[in-house]
């Protein structure tokens, strides 16, 4: 069986194809057409024919994208790419593909990769974080994903930054959402370049900031140090709900290897219980590990 997976990210497309074991076959990817809902259908439908006249055969379309399918309309909520909102996207690319495709929001597809055959395998509960352009979450309980009721299972991201500071409360930033103070303005790439600039009163982008805090940089290593209290506060909240086994992190952010030792020291203030058992990891397949989620979906154990 060859699965076909799709990351409909941002600013790109991913495609991988897998085999039915699980070994990549092929990756592609394609710039994201900014804020063109047709051109997006054109692009996925352009990776998959390239693909299938590559290797030969015709395989099972998953995608991963950002929001989810609303369960009273069919169409797409609460997408931080907000061409996407309200069209019918699971329609149309079956129409444009002729077979039936699977779609999952993309945090429960970086769930579903690891716990399939990544760093979380076997672990009974999964909580996979995306931080990057946007910030997500996604559940995978026995190795099956939680949806839920509203089809918003694992949407961290929406709700207000836990135990705010004075100046957290001061100054909240807009969400695309229409709130303020929700966790993605202040996890999402583009929130922490937002902080270093409060600060410096300059732009860096994240990769920058963190090497410059490694180099000494003592501005840098302070907005780092708020950032990474502020995500241990989050995900201190998932853990005294939800008690995940795993917490695996996604997303260009997951890059960052400081987190991985300097959070979990963090959130031990925050979680109610005298022994934390919870484990924050890397992605066994990097910050791309969504897409083979998506390829996954059609052979969920």
């Amino acid at each position: 069986m060859l699965r076909l997976g799709i990351d409909l990210g941002g600013t790109k497309i991913e495609l991988i194809a897998l085999d039915s074991i699980g070994r990549e076959l092929l990756r592609k990817r394609k710039p994201t057409p900014q804020g063109k809902y047709q051109g997006i259908l054109q692009t996925i439908k352009m990776l998959i024919v390239e693909a299938e006249q590559a290797l030969g055969q015709q395989g099972a379309v998953g995608v991963g994208t950002p929001g989810a399918l609303s369960l009273a309309t069919g169409k797409i909520k609460n997408a931080n790419s907000t061409c996407l909102n309200g069209q019918p996207l699971q329609q149309d690319l079956e129409n444009l593909l002729h077979r039936p495709i699977r779609l999952e929001n993309d945090a429960n597809c970086l769930a579903l990769s690891e716990a399939t055959d990544g760093a979380a395998v076997s672990v009974p509960i999964v909580f996979g974080v995306i931080i990057g352009t946007g910030t997500g979450g996604g559940i995978v309980v026995d190795g099956k994903i939680l949806t839920g009721a509203n089809a918003i299972a694992g949407e961290w991201g929406h709700n207000p930054l836990p135990w705010p500071q004075i100046a957290e409360w001061n100054h909240p930033p807009n969400c695309y959402c229409g709130k303020q103070g929700c966790i993605e303005t202040w996890l999402s790439g583009p929130g922490l370049m937002r902080d270093y600039q409060k600060t410096s009163g300059s732009i860096l982008e994240p990769k920058e900031i963190a090497l410059k805090a490694s180099q000494g940089d003592q501005m840098c290593e302070a907005v780092l140090q708020h950032y990474e209290d502020r995500l241990a506060r989050a995900l201190a909240h998932i853990i005294n709900i939800l008690d995940p086994n795993i917490i695996v992190l996604g997303g260009g952010l997951s890059n960052l290897q400081r987190f991985y030792h300097n959070v979990p020291k963090r959130w031990g203030a925050y979680v109610f219980s005298d022994q934390i058992n919870t484990q924050l990891v890397s992605p066994r397949y990097g910050d791309s590990s969504g897409v083979r989620g998506a390829a996954w979906l059609w052979d969920v154990k």
